[in-house]
């Protein structure tokens, strides 16, 4: 989580949320790591945990990772949380939670059955503090500005 760490304070100085993921197969080799590049792609895909999940399937040669784990520093959206599904990975590892947009307990209702051949399972709030610190600095730098350019 400290690797991603990282990687996140890397999207946040080039302007982008501060978020970054990594993808560990079942050995404990980090396969891919990504920070969110939305803002510098100008791609509402380009999430930190969507990037991680591509290079992960090229890196196997195989898009469902399902002996994978991946970390990630805040809770995935709707969207990246249905990739995860997708994806078939196998354990999902976040440290902030996002009340505004966290879609984990979403992920935790589906079932689990011998139709759907998939089970996901969610460890959070791993360093969730110093996570949760990087984003609200971060956001918090923003609105700081924000405010300076409306008042010139």
């Amino acid at each position: 989580m400290e690797r991603a760490m990282s990687l996140a304070q890397r999207a946040g100085d080039a302007g982008d949320v501060p978020v970054g993921a990594i993808v560990v197969s079942a050995d404990g080799q980090a396969i891919a790591e990504a920070e969110n590049r939305r803002e510098r792609d100008h791609d509402p895909t380009a999430h930190a945990e969507i990037l991680a999940l591509r290079m992960a399937g090229r890196a196997l040669g195989n898009w469902h990772l399902t002996q994978c784990t991946l970390y990630v520093t805040l809770e995935p959206c709707p969207m990246c949380a249905g990739a995860l599904v997708l994806a078939r990975l196998g354990l999902l590892v976040y440290g902030a939670d996002d009340p505004k947009a966290g879609a984990v307990r979403s992920i935790l209702n589906i079932p689990d059955s011998a139709c759907s051949n998939h089970h996901l399972s969610v460890l959070g709030g791993i360093l969730e503090a110093p996570c949760r610190e990087q984003l609200q600095s971060w956001f918090a730098l923003r609105r700081s500005h924000s405010e300076y350019d409306r008042s010139v």
